[in-house]
């Protein structure tokens, strides 16, 4: 009795712990969105759609620093169309979560470190400016409407107050997801200690192309565990780089939920979600195969 309850405040404390690390992404993510939205003009508005042609590489190289909350931001941004899809897609490819932090912990060589990093801020730049190129054909028609309605949308079914103004309405934005998050996150992290982080590592076996694409699915879990997982079995040599790859760049941290949670468009969410896989999945196949 004395374990499970032991187990659970140590639930509890990761999960808030989680927490309060997002508040100051969500909080300038929704501050930058209100101010952008409600007190410049058109021709500010326009700029920033401009410098989102360079958006990819911007998000890429962000991205790489060892933390989750870039991604949840980038999540806000671009449910509110201040960022492009593929700027997202970067953003989500080169994030890496706790990957660095426990890399340099184990004293992993440098060369390798930078090599891992190298090719996700690669593969992410150039995924996102290819999803950005597709997209700009496929939606010409129609695309605008739904950017420029964007902000105002989620404005709407968050009930923000915006008339009182944007430090009150980013706060009460913050504070609606920071609580969908927390309980996610909870829930998640309960199942995790319920099925066992040995449990987990035992099924993403260093079998090849099964264990690509068992270890993409891993990468999906939306906190950083996935991340946690997939650098230990690496460095314990349970899976190959590709393998870990293919995980890496498919987690993005909390970033695809509060996704889903931000984003209205359902289909759209999930067609991310699948770009990720399928980039994921491709890319620790043709690491395997050069390595």
């Amino acid at each position: 009795m004395s374990n499970i309850l032991e187990t659970m405040l140590d639930i509890v404390q990761d999960t808030l712990i989680d927490a309060v690390k997002l508040i100051p992404f969500l909080f300038i993510a929704y501050l930058l969105m209100e101010y952008l939205e409600h007190k410049t003009g058109d021709k500010t508005k326009e700029i920033v759609k401009k410098s989102g042609k360079l958006g990819p590489l911007f998000g890429g190289i962000l991205g790489i620093f060892p933390q989750c909350g870039f991604s949840a931001t980038a999540s806000n941004l671009y449910a509110g169309r201040i960022i492009s899809m593929g700027t997202l897609i970067a953003v989500f490819l080169s994030t890496s979560d706790e990957m660095l932090p426990i890399l340099i912990s184990k004293a992993t060589p440098i060369e390798i470190i930078l090599q891992i990093l190298a090719i996700k801020l690669v593969i992410g730049v150039i995924a996102g400016f290819i999803v950005d190129a597709v997209i700009k054909v496929v939606r010409k028609k129609g695309k605008n409407e739904i950017e420029e309605n964007a902000m105002e949308h989620i404005c709407e079914e968050e009930h923000c107050d915006c008339e009182h103004g944007i430090f009150r309405s980013a706060v009460k934005h913050t504070l609606h997801i920071l609580l969908f998050i927390t309980v996610i996150t909870f829930i998640v992290n309960i199942l995790i200690a319920i099925i066992g982080e040995e449990n987990i590592s035992n099924i993403v076996l260093n079998i090849p192309v099964v264990g690509i694409l068992i270890s993409a699915l891993v990468g999906l879990i939306p906190n950083c565990a996935g991340s946690v997982i997939l650098t230990e079995l690496y460095l314990s040599n349970l899976i190959s780089m590709g393998s870990m790859i293919a995980g890496l760049l498919v987690g993005s941290g909390i970033g695809i939920l509060i996704l889903f949670r931000v984003n209205k468009h359902l289909k759209e969410n999930l067609t991310i979600t699948g770009i990720l896989y399928f980039i994921g999945v491709i890319s620790g196949i043709i690491i395997d195969l050069i390595l």
